[in-house]
């Protein structure tokens, strides 16, 4: 196979569907750059980017959102954001992730702690497209269910070729 084709084939495209507060943002522009199916709306969380068929959702605050607008408001919409989505990562950004703002991102982990959110801090935006595309990839359903395929043919592989095993096997022979 060729380069191109290889490239080709690990292309991934997908619908992402955005709250429309991101309609003008770097965000949104890159994942159109990449082909990738963006939608708005305005009935989606501010600051939301939801991967349907992944069944994955973000929501993207920065730093000094929190420390600014301050954490409870920040909170509140996050509650709502956990609220609906099961599978759901707050994306915190800082182009320096300072004592801070490390501050602030453990006040809020203690706040949801038991919850089903998960906080990143990020850089920047590119590194936040990345970081979100890899997440969908990886939970959507052809990827997960390869992945999966993948885990338990390398376990079996791993307990054959284990020495263990075969101690466990030459002794059950004795045994009989």
């Amino acid at each position: 196979m060729t380069e191109s084709g290889a490239q080709e084939e690990a292309r991934w495209i997908t619908t992402v569907i955005m709250s429309t507060s991101l309609q003008d943002h770097e965000i949104s522009t890159i994942l159109q750059r990449q082909h990738h199916r963006v939608r708005y709306s305005e009935s989606v969380e501010i600051g939301s980017v939801i991967f349907s068929l992944s069944g994955v959702a973000f929501i993207l605050s920065d730093a000094q959102d929190l420390l600014t607008a301050g954490e409870e408001q920040v909170s509140k919409r996050i509650q709502k954001f956990i609220n609906i989505h099961r599978n759901s990562f707050l994306i915190l950004s800082a182009a320096l992730h300072g004592p801070e703002e490390w501050n602030s991102m453990f006040r809020i982990q203690r706040r949801f702690l038991g919850s089903n959110l998960r906080i990143i801090p990020v850089h920047n935006t590119a590194e936040t497209v990345k970081l979100m595309l890899t997440i969908a990839k990886i939970t959507s359903k052809p990827q997960a269910d390869d992945i999966h395929y993948k885990m338990a043919m390398t376990k079996a592989q791993i307990i054959e070729k284990s020495p263990v095993w075969k101690m466990l096997q030459e002794y059950q022979l004795h045994c009989d």
